[in-house]
């Protein structure tokens, strides 16, 4: 398994200057855009992406039957076997942002992967269907195993909850935010992804605070 992404207070974890942060040009950012498996994250990424976004599909088969369960999303026939790409540019940002969307797979057995596509990632999306909330779960642990800033987007296109009472079913502390979207939506990812910004600057902002060096995540893609 890869190694994983340096904490916060690992002394070699020194930010590199980006070529993308000279005046006027845009802060280019690596986001992570996870979930359970059915949870929208391709869905999202092409909602958002300004560009044809690059997909990794395959067709379902009989093999992955008693693997990936269908329940509650039986019309699927497709799954990301590797990642999603997608790239949003945001000029009119109270800080002009380009950022580059990375979709996971989301089946527990990709977790590797996660690794590989967390690096060098500011923070990440983690999309919930709760339908199957008990697949987001994994994502979730995930990231606050590696230390890496995430917020929590819960996917209304089906059922609705309030934020807090997902919160609550998922044990997320206080600092951790809930917000709602639907994924087919480009506003609605878009505000998402802004939200996940905010959060990641704040939370680097917090940890510079308390005497850590910053985090290799933080670094641009």
């Amino acid at each position: 398994m890869p190694s994983p992404i340096p904490r916060p207070d690992d002394p070699t974890a020194v930010p590199r200057s980006s070529p993308h942060s000279q005046a006027g040009a845009p802060t280019v950012l690596k986001i992570v855009i996870a979930g359970g498996f059915g949870a929208g994250k391709t869905t999202a990424v092409g909602a958002v992406s300004e560009i044809t976004p690059l997909s990794t599909e395959e067709y379902l088969t009989e093999a992955s039957a008693d693997v990936d369960s269908l329940a509650g999303i039986e019309a699927k026939e497709t799954t990301t076997v590797a990642f999603d790409f997608g790239r949003l540019s945001l000029p009119d940002a109270p800080m002009p942002l380009e950022l580059f969307l990375f979709g996971t797979p989301g089946q527990d057995r990709f977790v590797d992967l996660w690794y590989d596509l967390s690096r060098g990632a500011v923070g990440a999306v983690v999309l919930v269907d709760t339908r199957r909330l008990e697949s987001s779960f994994t994502p979730v642990s995930f990231f606050e195993d590696i230390g890496l800033p995430f917020v929590v987007a819960v996917n209304q296109f089906v059922h609705r909850y309030h934020p807090e009472q997902v919160r609550a079913a998922l044990e997320l502390p206080a600092a951790v935010p809930v917000v709602t979207c639907d994924a087919r939506e480009t506003n609605h990812v878009a505000g998402v992804l802004l939200a996940l910004v905010d959060h990641a600057v704040n939370s680097a902002a917090t940890t510079n605070r308390a005497g850590h060096a910053p985090s290799t995540t933080l670094q641009d893609a």
